[in-house]
């Protein structure tokens, strides 16, 4: 019996030795853009130790210029942040991306530009110049807008600005850009700079949609299931952190970046952390209508050809 005892404690120390050295999977997380608020859970996981936790070890990373879900198609990361109109196109042209989560509820997004340059609606746009990041999904937007107003889309001059935020932009003549309400916007109103901004989801109910999402490979998360669900874990609880302590959140997010201005960073984790869950009933939950609707505006418009089937684009099945 004593002999059976202490083989029983010898294969129970084996095993907690075994489960303390066992190697954290390795994942690499790319984001779509600067380090931003739209992020700081991503950062909160990390610094709470929500990752390990999960027995995953994450690297974030900056997209190269070709967009972060290029990163998934090499399979250089597993998971980037993306936008619905991203992978609405990309399913469309054949590219098996998905999203799995929405960071935030509602489209936050829209065109600004600084008032004293004279844009009061969207045919104002004509001969004007437009600071964008190259993507076929801009100008599809942009030319829907321009036809609903009766506006000529070909005489927007379009200009590639890269990382250049919108207040530089906007100083070295570009007339408008798009922009997130919950970072270009709050640092206007901190900036004193009065500017004309165009909410997408008030021209249109269709165009409240997922922006960003979290997203991967079908074939990642086919394979790698657990996977899935361990990292999503650990990103809920840090978007959840995140919405329960938003100034916590924010110190937490200048940790990582504090080349970031505090009081920008902190206002706008205010405002955001009322958007992140919203009226969903948890955080990272998407309606399919979402993405029926967004692909049905587009169709209107000319602007995608075929069937676009929804329940490929998404899913809520690896939330916790």
């Amino acid at each position: 019996m004593l002999k059976m005892k202490k083989i029983m404690l010898l294969l129970l120390s084996l095993s907690l030795f075994l489960a303390c050295n066992k190697e954290s999977e390795k994942i690499t997380l790319v984001l779509d853009w600067a380090v931003n608020t739209n992020h700081t859970g991503l950062y909160v996981a990390l610094e709470k130790g929500y990752y390990a936790q999960e027995g995953i070890e994450v690297a974030i990373e900056f997209p190269p210029e070709t967009g972060g879900s290029s990163l998934l198609l090499s399979g250089t990361a597993q998971f980037a942040v993306s936008y619905q109109e991203e992978i609405t196109f990309a399913r469309m042209g054949g590219t098996p991306l998905k999203a799995l989560a929405a960071i935030i509820q509602h489209n936050s997004s829209g065109f600004a530009a600084r008032a004293t340059a004279g844009i009061k609606d969207f045919k104002d746009f004509e001969a004007k110049r437009y600071g964008g990041w190259g993507s076929p999904v801009e100008d599809a937007v942009l030319k829907a807008l321009m036809k609903r107003s009766g506006g000529d889309f070909n005489k927007i001059e379009l200009i590639p600005i890269g990382s250049m935020d919108f207040f530089a932009a906007t100083q070295q003549g570009i007339d408008f850009v798009w922009i997130f309400q919950g970072w270009d916007g709050i640092a206007a109103g901190l900036k004193n700079i009065p500017i004309n901004y165009f909410p997408l989801r008030e021209i249109d109910r269709a165009l409240d949609y997922y922006t960003p999402v979290i997203a991967a490979t079908d074939s990642f998360i086919e394979k790698n299931p657990a996977k899935v669900k361990a990292f999503l874990k650990a990103v809920s609880k840090g978007y959840e952190f995140s919405e329960s302590h938003p100034k916590e959140a924010g110190e937490i997010l200048l940790k990582y970046a504090p080349e970031l201005d505090r009081e920008l960073v902190l206002a706008s984790q205010e405002f955001l952390a009322k958007e992140y869950k919203a009226d969903a009933p948890k955080w990272g939950v998407m309606k399919q209508e979402v993405w029926e609707n967004f692909a049905k505006w587009l169709s209107s418009y000319g602007l995608l050809e075929g069937e676009f089937k929804a329940s490929d684009a998404y899913t809520n099945a690896f939330l916790p």
